[in-house]
């Protein structure tokens, strides 16, 4: 009987897919054709950094008006000093208890519209075009159109 038994299965390795395909789009070649081109490297660089910056000081004015400026408010608004709310003045709930949600609120919009800006940039340099610079001539796409087709004749 043992003659007439089927050789056991092969044993098939699963893996992640290959990474090392030929063609089509890389990261690697995208940070090559930028430092290829130091000007263009800046340029991406600098508006990203642009952008960033003025994400930051727009969500530190912000800041910088309403809690800085609760100290300005109590100044010109004297009657505000004594106001009590559930037996605590206003002056220490709104800087002790309204001020720490105010300060995540902003660091939670920062953040996510910071990495926003981040994939923005990293959509730009790894959106699939035309390599930047001098490439080869026309390629079979002019040759195609101006060969004539079957139903010229």
């Amino acid at each position: 009987m043992s003659g007439s038994q089927p050789p056991p299965p092969r044993r098939v390795a699963v893996t992640a897919p290959r990474r090392d395909r030929t063609g089509g789009w890389s990261a690697r070649a995208v940070a090559e054709d930028l430092h290829a081109q130091p000007r263009l490297g800046q340029v991406y660089v600098r508006s990203l950094v642009r952008d960033q910056l003025r994400l930051s000081l727009g969500v530190l004015a912000v800041l910088a008006v309403v809690i800085g400026g609760l100290p300005g408010a109590f100044a010109l608004a004297p009657g505000l000093r004594t106001v009590e709310v559930l037996g605590v003045r206003l002056a220490w709930l709104l800087l002790g208890v309204v001020a720490y949600p105010l300060l995540v609120g902003a660091a939670w919009f920062h953040v996510r519209h910071a990495e926003r800006v981040e994939r923005d940039f990293t959509d730009l340099l790894n959106a699939p075009g035309p390599a930047p610079g001098p490439g080869p001539g026309p390629g079979p796409a002019a040759t195609k159109e101006t060969a004539p087709g079957p139903e010229a004749g």
